[in-house]
């Protein structure tokens, strides 16, 4: 006799994978705009530097 598959834990398993898979999605945009924030920080002090400098 075959034993029966199963699906529950199949099921489970596609969760996981896709809730894994999700959390990597935002974590990778979070340091992307954490990225773009420092950047434009840095852009901001390089602004300030160079009017004081022409001053």
């Amino acid at each position: 006799m075959a034993r029966k598959p199963n699906y529950g834990y199949e099921k489970r398993q596609k969760e996981l994978a896709k809730k894994a898979k999700k959390e990597e999605k935002n974590k990778r945009k979070q340091e992307e705009k954490d990225q773009e924030k420092l950047a434009e920080e840095q852009g901001a002090k390089e602004q300030g530097q160079e009017t004081s400098a022409e001053e």
